[in-house]
């Protein structure tokens, strides 16, 4: 188990990190989540050891990470971490021999990965892709390969920063399984992404920073049930200015050929429907929770207000 207890970070007297604790368990997908300068670069430095923090402790099964366990930590960066001037087969090797790996080992799962991602069936044209140089592949390929090459340890514990920067939604699919995968046999997954639709693919529980400090955490269905604003789709003839002065109505968008009611708590709903049933041709009336992308610009809203 990861456990992050208490950390605080300084850089002088800049407060970067502000006693944030969380815990990730063996098979979890944990979303850290936050605004550009939230403090989520420095956690992530902390929690593979190359940052100390200032006060408080990051552990690693019970023990501090240090050299002796990075090993089994694997992580994707937003920013491309490639040494272009290499092929895609030295990269591995150098990464697989910083971890430990023996060559034979790390050709033998780059070869199974590569396989996977390029659903390649000539051999040939893997080992043509193999010794192409980072700098000449494409910003999708660049990013398949970082995240191979993240992978190839099979670590323990993952950082992902935005993984699925560059790719298209083919793609996208693929990342998904192999994190899935991953989780499955046991790995331990920090999911950070702008995405929040992404987030809500893969994380029961997250966190949400804010000027490095925890402005919303826990388990992200228990977080949805406890934020009173819900919303109702609706699909039917619906007079829009006249369900918009119903109390508790927050607002109301037109999407394709739906409504979409925003209302304050879901004691408005009863008034929504009492109105809507009256019309015709209704063919749909749903309550739905709100996304986590509302949930989390209203959170960070608050907190730029304070």
């Amino acid at each position: 188990m990861l456990k992050v207890d208490h950390v605080t970070k300084y850089y002088d007297k800049f407060l970067a990190v502000d006693d944030l604790s969380f815990e990730v368990k063996p098979g979890e997908i944990f979303g850290l989540l936050g605004v550009n300068g939230a403090g989520k670069t420095t956690t992530f430095r902390m929690i593979m050891g190359l940052l100390d923090s200032t006060k408080g402790s990051i552990t690693l099964d019970g023990k501090k990470i240090d050299y002796s366990v990075t090993d089994k930590i694997g992580f994707l960066t937003e920013e491309r971490s490639l040494l272009t001037k290499l092929t895609v087969k030295e990269q591995a090797i150098f990464y697989g021999t910083l971890k430990g790996m023996q060559e034979k080992e790390i050709l033998e799962k780059l070869d199974s990965l590569l396989t996977k991602f390029y659903k390649r069936e000539d051999k040939f044209d893997l080992e043509k892709f193999k010794n192409k140089k980072i700098k000449e592949l494409s910003k999708g390929n660049q990013q398949k390969v970082q995240f191979i090459i993240a992978i190839l340890n099979d670590p323990k514990l993952l950082i992902l920063d935005e993984p699925f920067s560059g790719l298209d939604p083919f793609n996208v699919e693929l990342f998904k399984e192999e994190i899935k995968a991953l989780a499955s046999k046991g790995s331990m997954i920090i999911f950070s992404s702008h995405r929040m639709e992404h987030v809500e693919l893969f994380c029961k529980k997250l966190v949400v920073l804010m000027h490095g400090k925890s402005v919303l955490e826990g388990d992200l269905k228990k977080i949805k049930e406890a934020y009173r604003k819900k919303n109702i789709i609706i699909k039917g003839d619906v007079d829009i200015e006249e369900i918009s002065k119903i109390k508790g109505v927050v607002s109301v968008l037109e999407k394709a050929d739906e409504l979409e009611v925003k209302i304050e708590s879901i004691d408005a709903a009863k008034d929504v429907f009492k109105f809507i049933s009256k019309s015709k041709n209704i063919t749909k009336y749903s309550i739905e929770e709100p996304t986590l992308n509302e949930i989390f610009v209203t959170k960070v809203g608050e907190s730029y207000e304070e």
